[in-house]
């Protein structure tokens, strides 16, 4: 890469330069308020009384997002990692729908396009892009994905197990009158939700309901633990939020100076610094 663009990689790609938090305060900034757009949008009464601006604040923010996403693909080395990657698609779905909404016009396409505009959305999912402690939970969640994984499969097959034996119990009355119908009962009583809308009538129907209550407790602080063991495992790491300029990896040490995911050394500027 020229000076030019290590220099924007800095800045676009890292967040423990001055530059580079600049950067990331800015575009923060900008997506709250591109999502505030999309939500008044959606208010009748404020889109007829400010159409006009609130069209051209959107567009403003589409040429912004339009930019950076541009820019992105030229500093990186391999632009297809990044254009195939989950933040290259969000990023990309963050300014196509305001373009497809200039190809698809008439009036049978118009609901198509309100469709379209909503998906602007998604820019809320560049938040944690720009958030060095959202970098760490992701992570926290990814290391500690296979037992959550686990976990939910055996509360899977406990769903099913107490279902059908709501069902057996309550003999296929009072809102029993299948197994799917137990199954559904017992997720919003383990889940501690609690409807109402189904409920056991019989008492040893009612016994076993308070036993299933009971566990519900148990489970949700199963999934709590795992991930705040990962969290403290993360946070005695010192992540940085250096990202690979070859494979976009962004899992490294403050004193990593090559990608521990590909070999590749990481950016020189940001090395030279950390030196």
């Amino acid at each position: 890469m020229s000076i030019t663009k290590d220099r924007l990689y800095e800045i676009i790609f890292e967040a423990d330069t001055k530059s580079g938090k600049i950067f990331d305060i800015a575009l923060l900034i900008v997506i709250i308020l591109s999502i505030l757009l999309v939500v008044l949008e959606s208010v009748p009464s404020i889109e007829r009384d400010y159409h006009d601006v609130l069209k051209l604040s959107e567009w403003l923010i589409t040429g912004i997002f339009s930019l950076e996403y541009m820019l992105r693909i030229w500093i990186v080395q391999k632009p297809k990692a990044y254009i195939f990657s989950f933040y290259g698609i969000i990023d990309l779905l963050s300014v196509l729908p305001s373009y497809l909404g200039l190809v698809i016009v008439g009036t049978h396409g118009f609901m198509v396009i309100r469709a379209l505009r909503l998906l602007r959305i998604f820019r809320i999912l560049k938040l944690n892009r720009y958030i060095k402690e959202g970098a760490i939970i992701v992570r926290a969640l990814r290391q500690s994905r296979i037992k959550i994984s686990v976990f939910l499969f055996a509360v899977l097959t406990m769903v099913i197990i107490i279902g059908t034996i709501m069902y057996l119990i309550e003999g296929g009355e009072n809102g029993f009158t299948s197994i799917p119908r137990g199954i559904y009962w017992a997720v919003v009583t383990l889940t501690t939700v609690g409807y109402g809308d189904i409920s056991p009538t019989t008492s040893l129907g009612q016994f076993f309901a308070s036993f299933v209550m009971i566990i519900g407790y148990a489970i949700i602080a199963v999934p709590t633990g795992i991930v705040t063991v990962e969290l403290s495992k993360q946070n005695s790491k010192d992540a940085s939020t250096q990202v690979c300029p070859n494979c976009l990896a962004d899992n490294h040490t403050e004193d990593a100076l090559y990608c521990n995911q590909c070999g590749k050394k990481l950016n020189q500027t940001q090395s030279l610094r950390k030196k």
